[in-house]
């Protein structure tokens, strides 16, 4: 990254894929971390939780279906989605193509950070 204080033109950083979704990193430190998650249509991202880590999702392009514990929620550009601590939480579908801000603090550490949901 080229400077940690500024990261210019966020979504010219997109990248997609078409088997899976893709993550980019803007910013990573030991106490937050901010990405893009992008979708195809069809696209999703498994049910996972966070110990002691807060999430969210900014929807910057596209749409997309949230799961937040048990509640599904629809969202569109200019919607935030929150997913406190230890709350199950993942993409179910992108309808079209998506871009989603992420950020959670404090950052994951270890491999993926995540536990995916029985």
């Amino acid at each position: 990254m080229e400077s940690p204080e500024l990261v210019q033109h966020l979504l010219e950083r997109a990248a997609f894929r078409a088997d899976a979704m893709t993550k980019v990193d803007c910013f990573r430190s030991h106490r937050l971390i901010v990405g893009l998650n992008c979708f195809e249509p069809g696209q999703s991202q498994s049910v996972h939780t966070h110990a002691g880590a807060d999430k969210f999702y900014v929807v910057l392009s596209g749409k997309a279906t949230f799961v937040i514990g048990e509640k599904t929620v629809a969202a569109g550009p200019g919607d935030l989605v929150v997913a406190p601590a230890a709350i199950p939480h993942g993409v179910a579908r992108a309808s079209e193509r998506t871009i989603v801000l992420m950020a959670m603090a404090p950052a994951p550490t270890g491999a993926a950070g995540e536990t995916n949901r029985p």
